[in-house]
């Protein structure tokens, strides 16, 4: 997701925004779904996307692009 819109960045504990996470996974320095997998959140975001009428090609690159996320490198750096 883009983080240019001050409102769509997610907090930390001391309630400064974060400029790695958005206000829709990361909220008070915590996920809100830290259970979620990489497999789950491709979908919720194909998902989302289609709802909102955001068209295929912006979809494939926002798929394409989680996994070089911090997040997702982080679960991978733990699990692998």
């Amino acid at each position: 997701m883009p983080l240019e819109n001050e409102a769509l960045l997610g907090t930390e504990k001391d309630g400064r925004k974060s400029h790695q996470y958005c206000a829709y996974c990361y909220q008070d320095g915590e996920f809100i779904q830290p259970e979620m997998t990489l497999e789950e959140m491709t979908s919720f975001i194909k998902m989302k996307m289609q709802e909102l009428h955001i068209g295929d090609e912006y979809i494939v690159k926002a798929v394409n692009s989680l996994p070089y996320l911090n997040r997702w490198i982080a679960v991978k750096k733990i699990s692998g």
